[in-house]
């Protein structure tokens, strides 16, 4: 995972909790016989940007499993209303210049994917905030609420994010993106980011990143072809189970 070539300043997090509304326990759920969160961490010790990898929980049982695979483990408090707030706890422990938050629910998540947004941010001395999108080729997506859209200006930088179509097609047949939820932040901006108020727009939209864009800090966002697959419940994990069952076994025949 380690490169010599790159700052050692560039800290990934993965966030994790037990509780769970829709899934207790979500990120010790076994996916082809490890945790789903050791599938992640694996996958972001592979960036070849990242200089080292914790896992951030307030969870004694996810902090035994982390260490039973040898992460690193940054033990934070309960009461920390989102991810982004634990990825700064964990991040304030250390001297880290650039922090990416990875999501501990994406078992598939790309070694690839990780490096694009650090990279977009890395070549923008002024981009404080980066992320990622990935076109949408399907009409079910663009309805889909769940599926975050975002619309981007000349210069890469978000305009806006939604869970409604945007934009609205009157005119023209548009493109539509959707965001993949991976953050890039620069120090400063990570660790004072919690401070900031919530606004009507994420209110309105329950989309944490609008929190940026109404407090005026401008989010790059990089193209991508990674597929977000989020595992948020039973169901999702049984539909991801399928990538994790090895293709070149043959089923044994009995009788």
């Amino acid at each position: 995972m380690l490169n010599s070539n790159v700052p050692p300043t560039i800290l990934g997090v993965i966030p994790a909790r037990f509780a769970s509304t829709r899934f207790p326990g979500k990120p010790l759920a076994s996916l082809g016989g490890k945790p789903m969160i050791q599938h992640v961490w694996e996958r972001a010790c592979r960036s070849s940007l990242l200089t080292s990898v914790v896992v951030a929980t307030d969870d004694d049982q996810i902090a035994a499993a982390a260490r039973a695979f040898s992460a690193d483990v940054c033990m934070t408090r309960s009461d920390h209303v989102s991810g982004t707030d634990r990825v700064a706890e964990a991040a304030a422990h250390t001297s880290a210049e650039i922090i990416v938050n990875i999501q501990g629910d994406e078992p598939l998540i790309d070694p690839a994917a990780i490096d694009a947004a650090i990279l977009t941010l890395l070549e923008d001395p002024a981009c404080q905030m980066s992320t990622l999108k990935k076109r949408i080729t399907s009409q079910a997506d663009v309805e889909n609420p769940n599926a975050v859209k975002v619309v981007t200006g000349h210069s890469g930088y978000a305009l806006y994010f939604s869970r409604s179509p945007i934009p609205y097609p009157r005119g023209a047949s548009p493109v539509y993106w959707k965001h993949i939820g991976l953050y890039v932040y620069r120090r400063a901006l990570l660790l004072g980011y919690s401070a900031l108020q919530p606004g009507p727009l994420e209110d309105a939209e329950k989309l944490e990143q609008l929190r940026a864009l109404e407090n005026g800090i401008a989010i790059r966002v990089a193209e991508t072809e990674y597929e977000t697959i989020g595992v948020d419940t039973p169901e999702d994990l049984a539909h991801v189970q399928s990538f994790f069952i090895p293709k070149n076994v043959i089923p044994k025949h009995h009788g």
